[in-house]
């Protein structure tokens, strides 16, 4: 318990970091050289050791396939109940939402809780489950991000029939791309990172170290708090964790889940805040967008909105699910999860509800 209070509070003091060195660091150049090292060298390091250590067994596909479920479940939906929030499926805004909801990232969120109160062998589950949400958040949220991209500048895309073959061509020349095709080509052969040279595994080890603090003090650097969008955030971040939750019920009731284990391990792993595999996709089409010296009004994704979902996200989920498995078996229930994932959603929606 201990521990696990100990690696929330560290994470959070990373994103206090990156406020503090705002002071420092100021120059956007700076901050984007930060983005730069994530999207480059932590980020591929990360997504490569990641897929090299995928090993699938039939009988637990299972659990991929539900986590991709829900993945679909908030995709899917996002376009029916974000208006609620005011904003529009094919605004900027609304693209960057669909991006980022649907995603998780239970390695920051969920998984040093569910190996702390549920062990590792609900921890081994949660990790064959996060299969599923990797291939949706870098393959198919991928794909998603180009679409928004192309259909954001399809009068340009007219005039100049080439831009299409170019961008999927620089896509392709992405280093998260050209890892995760080593990796693949690897995996076709039967190796893995024990087969790998140790100076090489050893590389990308480090490499991904990086990644984690990065990230967070990114988060604190590129953040920039406004009243209006951190009310609109926490609203939307509370409905989905409500949804999220009655979604679980749904899958337990379905499976006929009772033992209590596997409710919480439903529970908490769909709980993950919004990964940063989205934010990747998004940053490298801003990128392109501000060579291009296209208007920020006019661009596909919202960097600040994207930048505060996961800057929120994180501590939410992480209270959240450090909560309901803290509480022992009192949330293994589907009467007292029914009543929370209300809560929440209620909760969420309150504040819009009430303005109309």
């Amino acid at each position: 318990m201990v521990e696990a209070v100990q690696k929330t509070l560290i994470l959070l003091l990373l994103i206090g970091l990156g406020l503090a060195l705002r002071s420092k660091i100021k120059n956007k150049t700076e901050i984007n050289g930060v983005k730069e090292i994530i999207l480059s060298v932590a980020l591929p390091s990360t997504v490569f050791i990641a897929l090299m250590g995928i090993k699938i067994s039939f009988s637990l596909l299972i659990y991929p396939i539900l986590t991709l479920g829900f993945n679909f479940f908030i995709f899917l939906t996002a376009p029916y109940f974000l208006p609620i929030f005011g904003i529009e499926k094919g605004s900027t805004s609304g693209r960057t939402l669909t991006m980022l909801l649907p995603s998780l990232a239970p390695g920051l969120s969920s998984f040093p809780f569910i190996n702390e109160f549920l062990g590792d062998e609900s921890l081994a589950l949660a990790a064959m489950g996060d299969v599923g949400n990797k291939f949706f958040a870098l393959n198919f949220l991928y794909f998603v991000a180009m679409k928004m991209y192309l259909q954001n500048n399809r009068n340009e895309v007219i005039d100049d029939k080439g831009k299409v073959k170019s961008l999927l061509f620089s896509l392709v020349k992405e280093p998260i791309n050209i890892i995760m095709l080593l990796a693949i080509g690897f995996l076709a052969f039967g190796l893995n990172m024990k087969s790998l040279p140790t100076v090489v595994s050893e590389l990308f080890n480090r490499a991904s170290s990086l990644m984690t603090p990065l990230v967070l003090i990114y988060i604190g650097l590129a953040v920039q708090f406004k009243e209006g969008k951190i009310k609109l955030v926490s609203s939307i971040l509370l409905f989905r964790a409500g949804i999220t939750i009655l979604f679980s019920v749904l899958i337990i009731n379905i499976f006929n889940i009772s033992n209590p284990n596997l409710i919480l391990l439903a529970v908490a792993v769909p709980l993950s805040s919004c990964s940063f595999w989205p934010f990747a996709h998004i940053s490298a089409i801003n990128l392109k967008e501000e060579d291009k010296n296209l208007a920020r009004e006019r661009r596909t994704f919202d960097m600040n909105l994207a930048v505060l979902i996961l800057a929120f996200s994180l501590p939410l989920s992480t209270i959240l699910v450090m909560g309901i498995l803290a509480s022992g078996t009192f949330f293994a229930h589907t009467s007292t999860l029914l009543i929370l994932g209300f809560c929440l959603t209620g909760l969420g929606l309150a504040p819009h509800v009430l303005k109309k």
